[in-house]
């Protein structure tokens, strides 16, 4: 499958530590699962996939934009920003933490890559020891349907940054 505007988001169940102010900073409850069509159906989300937590270009410039624009989103009546990649949920968690997303944006593990391969937007990263990861994309998805996607070519964060996004709300 290679997803384009009017793709129906595969049905996947994913994992996410739910956002809980109770628990220490450094620990994760249990990993959650976070059925795909369950969780989106009837909602406008905004998904956005990086290659990596704790990444440089993640880190500092990919998940902060959307952190920083968060009200934006919600203003244009976004139901879910929702941060994908390839990591574990505890180490999604541990980053969300680490960059106070609180429960603004749910940091979701695509851990075995089943949504980003059904996708067609895997990518080869041995070069970086880091195995096969999710590419740098994001997507509006409104009732399980994507209305927009776009898909970084290169290291940057162009169309794929919250700003594109917003633009094509």
């Amino acid at each position: 499958m290679s997803v384009e505007v009017g793709t129906v988001i595969p049905d996947i169940t994913l994992k996410y530590c739910q956002y809980d102010a109770s628990l220490p900073a450094d620990a994760c409850g249990r990993p959650q699962d976070f059925h795909t069509h369950e969780k989106l159906k009837g909602k406008k989300a905004v998904i956005f996939a990086v290659p990596g937590a704790f990444t440089p270009t993640c880190h500092n410039d990919h998940l902060p934009g959307y952190l920083k624009k968060y009200d934006q989103l919600k203003s244009n009546k976004v139901d879910l920003v929702i941060c994908l990649a390839a990591n574990d949920a505890f180490v999604m968690d541990a980053w969300g933490k680490a960059q106070k997303v609180q429960d603004k944006i749910l940091m979701v593990s695509d851990g075995n890559l089943e949504f980003t391969k059904k996708l067609g937007l895997t990518m080869d990263a041995r070069g970086f020891a880091m195995g096969e990861r999710t590419q740098r994309f994001a997507m509006i998805v409104d009732n399980l349907k994507v209305t927009w996607i776009g898909v970084e070519n290169g290291s940057g964060v162009e169309v794929s940054g919250v700003d594109s996004v917003l633009s094509n709300l």
